[in-house]
């Protein structure tokens, strides 16, 4: 049926008015869009615009730190033995404080020596997870210094007992003991005179001066109380070493070691049974002839598994971010008997990559030293391993 044009005319009307209402709407929603842009009217909900695209998102967020390497030790502490204690060296690199010492000047000056705040953190990260009750530190400035870092950063973890003498060293660094239990004696021998003279060309010293010790080593006397091992108290004696450092300086430590091994066997004959350990910073191989020094004179290596160890399992026994062994725990016959097999291991701490010069290339999160810690744990009951 044809429509008339009464009815076209309505129709046409209509659709008008229908598009001027729509060109209203779009004027008030891009109005409203405009006014919100300038802090006006609110804008319209959140289904009715679109989404910005993933490209549009920023970009500029800082690249996340891969986690830190450990190349060298295990990553994570092997598990306590029961009734035992954990006995550990690390060498914390030059830890020196603010304050200035007078008695260093010249090329031993030591106002700017301090060590960082993040490396403090890694040492104490590192303490925190061995968690020792009993631990030989090496290259500590001063007994001052010492508990300054043990008071700020390892306040939680029960170092009642603290032992660090001067060690005759001309930069100021000396060896010391943190411990859980109370320390009886202590006693060092500083510039103890060795046997022989300074080669020609010695490099650090005189030729033909007498020898003496570079740093003496650190006796300690520390008793584990009866409350503690529920019977009689067990005694030992540390003897904290570190040896002379240099390629060059190899006779210099052959002499330390044959003066130290001389006060061991001086220390068993004054006490019959005495449990003695010989440990901290050798600056040697295992092969080298200061510590075969040692084992002659009837220590023993408790970590010498290291020789028959795979080739996988060789990273494990290296104690310095150079890729060398040069920490050790020498124990005699009679703490042998206390020391828990299979309880040693060196813990890994955050290292340079490999094949940079770890002597200049910046160090990485979670830094502390160029060591690592080295740990054993020992019966406190006499015989029983």
């Amino acid at each position: 049926m044809a429509t008339s044009a009464p009815s076209r005319r309505r129709i046409s009307n209509a659709a008008a008015a229908a598009v001027l209402l729509a060109s209203a709407s779009l004027l008030i929603i891009g109005g409203m869009a405009v006014l919100r842009s300038d802090g006006g009217l609110p804008s319209a909900p959140a289904a009715t615009l679109p989404r910005p695209a993933l490209a549009l998102q920023p970009s500029n967020k800082d690249p996340v730190e891969p986690p830190p390497e450990i190349r060298f030790g295990i990553s994570k502490p092997l598990p306590r033995s029961p009734n035992a204690f954990r006995l550990a060296t690390y060498n914390t690199e030059n830890l020196f404080d603010h304050v200035d010492d007078p008695t260093l000047s010249g090329k031993n000056e030591d106002k700017d020596s301090a060590k960082a705040e993040n490396e403090l953190k890694g040492l104490a990260a590192a303490l925190h997870s061995l968690d020792a009750d009993v631990v030989a530190l090496e290259e500590i400035e001063s007994e001052q210094a010492l508990l300054w870092f043990r008071d700020t950063y390892l306040n939680d973890l029960r170092y009642t007992f603290c032992a660090s003498i001067d060690a005759g060293d001309p930069r100021g660094i000396e060896q010391s003991v943190l411990s859980r239990y109370p320390i009886k004696g202590m006693k060092n021998w500083p510039d103890a005179p060795l046997i022989g003279t300074h080669p020609e060309r010695a490099p650090d010293a005189t030729p033909g001066s007498p020898l003496h010790y570079h740093r003496s080593p650190l006796q300690v006397d520390i008793e584990i109380p009866a409350n503690v091992t529920g019977g009689e108290p067990y005694r030992f004696t540390l003897l904290v070493v570190h040896h002379k450092s240099g390629k060059s300086s190899g006779y210099w430590r052959e002499a330390e070691a044959v003066k130290t091994a001389e006060i061991v066997k001086s220390l068993e004959s004054e006490s019959l049974g005495r449990n003695i350990a010989v440990l901290g910073d050798f600056n040697a191989a295992p092969t080298d002839q200061s510590v075969r020094t040692y084992l002659a004179g009837g220590l023993i290596d408790l970590f010498a598994a290291r020789d028959s160890a795979s080739p996988a399992d060789r990273p494990k026994f290296i104690s310095h971010e150079s890729g060398r062994t040069i920490d050790y725990i020498l124990v005699n016959p009679e703490m042998q008997c206390e020391a828990v097999a299979n309880s040693q291991f060196i813990l890994g701490t955050p290292a340079r990559p490999a094949g940079v010069d770890w002597r200049t290339h910046p160090a990485p999160v979670g830094y502390g030293s160029d060591h690592y810690p080295v740990s054993v744990d020992v019966r406190w009951k006499e015989g029983t391993r």
